[in-house]
C-alpha cells in the first residue's frame, strides 16, 4: 500500500514575463498579459525509460450502497444480464444491505448504463443509503513508476482479486488548516500515514484504492478510500493504527461512515 493522502497540487505557475516591443508590453506567449496559463490537468508519474510520464486518463469509481435486499442472487442475475464490470458486496452490518462498485474512464457511463440498470429489475426494489454514496477519480502523486497501470489497471485489479474478498470503504475530509501548512510539513505528516500503509502492504495484509472526490461528493469529502484484504482483522487494525497519526488526530474534519462488506460477485473485462 502507498499513502493515500497528499498535499494538493501547488498553484499553476505564473504566465511568462512580458517583454517590451516598440513601447507596448506583450507577453512572450502571445497572450494578453492578464490571461493566466491554462491548467495542466494531466497526471504526472515518475520517470520511465528515462522520460517523465504524463497521462490524460484516469478511472472514475462509484460506490453505492442499498438496503432492503432479500435475494442477493437476483441482483447477481441482473448484473450478469447488464454485462457491466463491477463488484457486489454484502453488508456485514445490515442483513439486507448490499453495495455496488462500478468504474469507467468516461463518467457518462454512470448515467447512460448504471443509472438505467438501477431503475429497473431487482435493484429498483432497494432503498439507496445516501450516507454511503461515494464517487472519486484515481490520481497520481508524481512518483508512480508505471503511471498508466497505477491510474487505470491497479484499482480494477485490486477490487476484483478473488482471494481478497473483505472491504472497508469510507470517505474523508481534511480540515482547512492542513492546506495552510508548509509543503514540507504536509509531506512529513503524510509520510507518517504512508509508512503505516506500506508496512501493511509489505506484509501482504491489506491493499488500498484511493480516489480524489473534490467537487464530486455531495458531502464535500476530499477522498474516498477502499481497504481490501483477505481477512477483515487487518483492515480494522490499519484504521486503528492511523488514529494515532498527526493527520488523523489533528487534521481530519470528518472520517467515515464506514461500509464493511464481503464480496459476492465480480466482473472485470480484461
Amino acid at each position: 500500500m502507498t499513502q493515500h493522502d497528499h498535499a494538493r497540487p501547488a498553484a499553476a505557475p505564473h504566465a511568462p514575463h512580458a517583454e517590451s516591443a516598440g513601447g507596448s508590453t506583450r507577453p512572450m506567449s502571445g497572450r494578453p498579459s492578464h490571461e493566466p496559463e491554462a491548467p495542466d490537468l494531466r497526471e504526472k508519474g515518475g520517470p520511465k525509460d528515462g522520460q517523465p510520464q504524463f497521462l490524460d486518463r484516469r478511472l472514475f469509481m462509484q460506490f453505492l450502497a442499498f438496503t432492503g435486499c432479500e435475494d442477493t442472487a437476483a441482483l447477481i442475475g441482473g448484473l450478469d444480464t447488464a454485462g457491466i464490470d463491477g463488484v457486489l458486496y454484502e453488508d456485514v452490518n445490515d442483513p439486507r444491505g448490499v453495495a455496488l462498485l462500478t468504474w469507467t474512464e468516461d463518467p457518462a457511463f454512470f448515467i447512460r448504463t448504471v443509472r438505467p440498470m438501477l431503475k429497473t429489475g431487482p435493484f429498483a426494489a432497494l432503498w439507496l443509503r445516501e450516507e454511503f454514496i461515494m464517487l472519486g477519480r484515481t490520481y497520481s502523486i508524481g512518483y508512480e513508476p508505471d503511471l498508466e497501470d497505477w491510474l487505470i489497471e491497479h484499482p480494477k485489479r485490486v477490487a476484483t482479486d478473488a482471494d481478497w474478498p473483505w472491504v472497508v470503504w469510507y470517505p474523508l475530509r481534511r480540515k482547512g488548516g492542513f492546506e495552510q501548512l508548509d509543503v514540507r510539513e504536509q509531506r512529513s505528516i503524510l509520510g507518517e500515514h504512508g509508512r503505516i500503509g506500506r508496512a501493511f502492504g509489505a506484509a501482504d495484509l491489506a491493499r488500498d484504492i484511493r480516489l480524489a472526490s473534490f467537487g464530486l461528493d455531495r458531502h464535500d469529502n476530499d477522498f474516498v478510500i477502499g481497504l481490501i484484504g483477505r481477512e477483515l482483522l487487518p483492515l480494522s487494525a490499519i484504521v486503528q493504527a492511523m488514529r494515532k497519526t498527526t493527520q488523523t488526530s489533528q487534521y481530519l474534519e470528518k472520517l467515515g461512515p464506514f461500509f464493511v462488506g464481503h464480496k459476492v460477485w465480480q466482473k472485470r473485462t480484461v
